[in-house]
């Protein structure tokens, strides 16, 4: 199984503790436990305890992130499981340096395409690109390493034989 493979299952495993967390407020280290159970590599499992332990303490300053992309919603009218979405993708933009942007992005849209609605992904789209956008303004954006950060390539016109 891939590293990339490996990782979107985490993400998945992420999203399911994080529901549970959102809809009893309690009892997350069990939730945890539960979820985890069978992922046997601790890089994976580390992963998945780092999201979620930044993920958690930091849902008040993502939502106001949220909210200032969606002014025509509300945030009770966003499904669950898209604000805990875009809460992931942000906490990766903001907290996980060696994950690319689009890397980030794609796997939220991707877990909504198998866990939300038809339209979710479009949605979360639009918001983390929004706030990816804002995070580059305002240099917030903090990504080391080769294909971390958006590089403009200039292409060579190839020349026509004559």
């Amino acid at each position: 199984m891939t590293k990339v493979f490996k990782r979107r299952i985490i993400r998945e495993k992420v999203l399911q503790v994080l529901y549970a967390y959102e809809m009893n407020n309690d009892n997350l280290q069990a939730q945890i436990d539960e979820v985890f159970a069978d992922t046997d590599e601790d890089s994976d499992k580390q992963f998945g305890l780092s999201l979620i332990y930044k993920v958690i303490p930091n849902r008040t300053k993502f939502d106001e992130m949220i909210k200032g992309k969606v002014s025509n919603w509300e945030m009770d009218r966003i499904a669950l499981i898209d604000k805990i979405l875009i809460r992931m993708g942000i906490c990766e933009l903001l907290y996980f340096e060696d994950i690319p942007p689009k890397v980030s992005i794609n796997e939220v849209i991707e877990i909504s395409k198998k866990f939300s609605t038809a339209g979710s992904a479009k949605f979360i789209n639009g918001v983390l690109d929004a706030i990816l956008n804002d995070l580059k303004k305002n240099g917030e954006l903090k990504k080391t390493g080769r294909g971390l950060v958006d590089e403009t390539i200039s292409k060579k016109t190839p020349k026509k034989s004559e």
